[in-house]
């Protein structure tokens, strides 16, 4: 994060309370029910009008939805337990503003329900499609081949090949081992992702070498952010190309994340961003959004888009190697916004790794979970 002006940190200040006089990280809160959350963390006027604009909804469609993922995202740890080995997936479904959880065993359709979530029946468990996913990863995929995921709404494992490469023999190849590997299904897709790394040019980035890519989430120490970006021990300076730290840790492919340690005079806030198009955005947590619920992101290049996760648990074969457990979104991005903040409300929810399409044209989008990053490097996001 760029160094503050007395003036913008006097606002940080402000923001967070008399007890944030001494910006270190702090412990995540356990939830609070319902209403006191929506009173503690209501929606800023910035992110309504980009959820807005990104979403196509009303102003009180916006506060409808982000309410109903709050308490979506809560149920659905419970319904996961009660589910127990017959869970089969879960998701949030926009058009009820409730979570939908399938299940293999119907004799729990009742307390399913009575906790809360819409039920649907599954041929197959998480467990079973989770394995056969494994199995995938475990193979070689050619570039013809641009990901594959668990979709709990389809039942099935996703493999999504390019559209007009199906008949490339390599990709021939691969699809025939998936479809007797077990429950798979093939689609076709626009095109094959790519990373969204770029050289020099102006913004609000960090720098590594000629690369530029984008800020993730303040940690104890520092930020983390993609790991495509840079390798262990390299150093790298901000915005104004002055010197904050190194990259203390980086995995790509196979993970996509990295995190920079922060010195030098720069220092750490729990905030995200909003380039002047939303206001900066506090972080609070890192409460896992459920597939269907909407997302935002910020980034160097094209600053803050919105909208909505579409998967989770997700291989996505670049053309430097697979990269394992990344989120897909329908949130557009360019080049320079690698690394940059996935966050749903005031939840961290991971950093950009790379996708299809720009921000003219739309596409889609993948991330790293903060969660993963965390706990990998043993760090503590610094929240509000």
């Amino acid at each position: 994060m760029r160094p503050l002006r007395p003036r913008a940190v006097a606002a940080v200040l402000i923001a967070l309370g008399a007890g944030a006089a001494v910006l270190s990280p702090t412990a995540q809160a356990a939830p609070a029910a319902p209403a006191d959350t929506r009173a503690a963390t209501a929606p800023s006027p910035g992110l309504l009008q980009a959820m807005q604009r990104d979403l196509h909804l009303t102003k009180g469609e916006a506060e409808h939805r982000l309410l109903a993922e709050r308490r979506a995202t809560a149920l659905d740890q419970r319904v996961r337990s009660l589910a127990g080995s017959s869970y089969a997936g879960s998701w949030f479904d926009a058009s009820t503003g409730r979570i939908t959880v399938a299940s293999t065993d119907p004799s729990l359709t009742g307390g399913l329900r009575a906790a809360g979530a819409d039920v649907r029946r599954a041929d197959y468990s998480a467990a079973q499609l989770d394995a056969t996913k494994k199995h995938l990863d475990a193979a070689s995929a050619p570039p013809g081949v641009a990901a594959w995921r668990v979709d709990p709404r389809a039942n099935r494992v996703v493999v999504d090949v390019v559209a007009g490469q199906r008949t490339d023999n390599d990709v021939r190849a691969f699809v025939a081992k998936a479809l007797k590997s077990g429950p798979v299904q093939v689609r076709e897709v626009r095109a094959a992702p790519r990373t969204f790394a770029a050289g020099t040019v102006g913004g609000d980035p960090y720098y590594t070498g000629n690369v530029r890519c984008s800020i993730g989430f303040s940690v104890q120490g520092g930020f983390v952010s993609a790991g495509h970006c840079g390798q262990p021990g390299a150093g790298v300076s901000g915005w104004d190309h002055s010197y904050i730290g190194t990259f203390q840790g980086s995995s790509f492919p196979d993970n996509d994340y990295s995190w920079v340690s922060v010195g030098s005079g720069w220092w750490t806030v729990p905030v995200v961003l909003g380039w002047g198009t939303v206001p900066d955005q506090l972080v609070r947590g890192s409460n896992v959004a459920p597939v269907g619920a909407s997302i935002c992101r910020s980034g160097s290049t094209t600053h803050w888009h919105c909208g909505t996760v579409l998967a989770q648990n997700e291989t996505v074969n670049y053309s430097q190697g697979a990269v394992h457990q990344l989120t897909k979104t329908n949130v557009c991005a360019e080049p320079g916004d690698s690394g940059g903040s996935f966050i749903s409300g005031d939840q961290a929810q991971g950093v950009t790794s790379g996708g299809w399409g720009n921000c003219s044209s739309g596409g889609e989008t993948w991330f790293q979970p903060i969660n993963e990053i965390l706990n990998r490097y043993g760090l503590r996001l610094h929240t509000a």
